[in-house]
């Protein structure tokens, strides 16, 4: 029998701890710190949830106030900076409310539940992340904040959502052609980000824009669809890949906007998605069988495995190599999962013809199977629908007997759709920061650093393991404060080489990780 359900947890050390940031840091010596050739009088912060400062699936106030825009703007008022403004949320819970109900998906979940927090059993040990529940949401949608500000990151939004009119206007929600933290704070209901981002003429600017046009794609297991080649964002779904093209043009105005009026700044790069835990803490080999169940198993699928894909590819409905890739077979111990690849032959309709006479129900679970292999990726979400017992009997147990759907699993084939749209966006991102004298701050770097070995400072390594590294929140994507630091430093170091800015770094020591119990200030 399966030995243990895969649950969405994970165990770590009870020596972690994690701590709120420290903000009492005094400007001294402000006279020994120098802006260089820059301007820091009025900055503003353009891009997505990684500019906003949302952690742990959801935006609340001290993940704000932990934002790199946040934290560097602090940095810069030692050189002149001035006040630098946030659309605060109205508590730490990090829920949506709309007209005082929760925003709900078609299927009645809520769509911007509260933030996670790492919970614990009664008796103090790890159970795992859960959607905190010591306080109600109380952010309501509908209630416009007055006034600019500096901070004009925009959870969910992808490149070409910054130039879109009607992008904060709340009757354009139930379209989603609105988005309802922009809805928040936008000066009017057809402005566009960056209009009301140059509308402040700012003199120094950072824009970390472009995750979101790729990572919808990944994180839905690659449901979307590769718009390389096709223009036009109005056919796009929200999983879909930015075609490159759309996207170069797209940055390129962004950024000529930005510098229009002489503004210097900053340009950030986009990490691989094999960077985040969100891809790469639930193991492909998650499967625990003992001997028993992995015989049986593979009684069941012999006929399969011994005459059925032989047939096939004598046949030439498939190639010898694609009956290989499709051989199913399990072991004692730890097993890859089994998963619907949609890049192979769906072979169901042959299966049902009388040279097979396969039922439908078992033509279908065999359409695209295979097994999983180590370069294969599952979503942190995904966790919890491998070791599913449907029949009650054992006999149809998702990620075994029955294949996890595609949403389930990031493919080897749809990881390089990922990779190659993210490596043109990064280009051109890198090709306008020279072109147009900007600083550029490679953080894919940074972030792949944290994923291979870590990064040391003074008081420990921040790696990307899930909970524990330090570096990424519960919901394994985005940055905890202590990485937003890391962001800061980065910053910091690429605008001292371009612009010949003195200031000081950040301590990564004085920000914290996670919030470990249901205890939310």
């Amino acid at each position: 029998m399966i030995k243990n359900n895969i649950k969405y947890l994970v165990v770590l050390a009870l020596g972690l701890i994690a701590c709120e940031p420290e903000f009492d840091n005094p400007i001294e010596d402000a006279g020994t710190y120098s802006s260089g050739e820059a301007d820091f009088s009025n900055y503003v912060a353009l891009g997505n949830s990684l500019t906003a400062g949302l952690a742990d699936g959801a935006l609340y106030i001290t993940g704000q106030e932990n934002s790199y825009p946040n934290i560097l703007s602090k940095q810069f008022a030692f050189a002149g900076g001035g006040e630098f403004t946030q659309p605060l949320m109205a508590d730490n819970a990090g829920g949506l409310l709309l007209n005082g109900s929760p925003v709900l998906n078609p299927d009645g979940f809520n769509r911007f539940p509260n933030r996670r927090v790492l919970v614990f059993d009664a008796d103090a040990v790890p159970i795992g992340p859960a959607i905190y529940t010591g306080a109600p949401a109380t952010t309501e949608i509908s209630t416009n904040l007055e006034g600019t500000f500096n901070n004009m990151g925009v959870p969910g939004a992808k490149s070409f959502h910054l130039g879109a009119k009607g992008y904060g206007n709340i009757t354009n929600l139930a379209t989603g052609r609105a988005n309802p933290y922009y809805v928040r704070f936008a000066s009017t209901p057809e402005a566009s980000i960056i209009e009301d981002a140059v509308g402040q003429a700012p003199t120094f600017f950072s824009l970390w824009i472009g995750n979101n046009d790729i990572l919808s794609y990944a994180t839905s297991g690659g449901v979307g669809v590769d718009r390389t080649g096709n223009p036009n964002f109005q056919e796009y779904g929200n999983d879909d890949i930015t075609d490159p093209g759309f996207f170069d043009t797209t940055y390129r105005g962004l950024v000529g906007a930005l510098v229009q009026n002489g503004a210097k700044g900053v340009l950030l790069n986009l990490p691989d998605v094999s960077s985040l835990p969100f891809f790469t803490t639930v193991p492909t080999n998650a499967v625990p069988l003992d001997a028993q169940t992995a015989t049986v198993l593979n009684t069941r699928f012999a006929l399969y495995n011994t005459q059925i894909l032989p047939r096939l590819a004598l046949s030439g409905v498939i190639s010898t190599e694609e009956a290989a890739q499709r051989q199913i077979n399990f072991v004692e111990g730890q097993n890859f999962v089994t998963i619907v690849d949609e890049s192979l032959t769906d072979i169901s309709t042959i299966l049902q013809s009388p040279a097979f006479g396969v039922d439908a129900q078992t033509a279908s679970l065999l359409a695209q199977l295979r097994q999983a292999t180590s370069e294969d990726l599952i979503p942190l979400t995904s966790s919890g629908n491998i070791g599913v017992d449907l029949s009650g009997d054992g006999t149809l147990i998702t990620g075994v007997s029955v294949p996890l759907g595609d949403a389930d699993v990031l493919t080897l084939a749809e990881q390089a759709l990922v990779e190659r749209a993210r490596l043109s966006y990064n280009a051109t991102i890198e090709a306008l920061a020279t072109a147009n004298n900007l600083a550029f701050y490679d953080v894919a770097a940074d972030l792949s650093q944290a994923a291979n070995g870590g990064i040391p400072f003074d008081s420990g390594v921040i790696t990307s393991q899930f909970v524990s590294g330090g570096g990424f929140s519960l919901d394994g994507v985005h940055p905890t404060p202590r990485a937003h630091a890391l962001v800061v430093n980065g910053i910091l170091d690429a605008i001292k080489a371009t612009y010949g800015v003195n200031l000081p770094s950040v301590n990564l020591s004085d920000y914290g990780t996670i919030t470990v119990s249901n205890e939310v200030n």
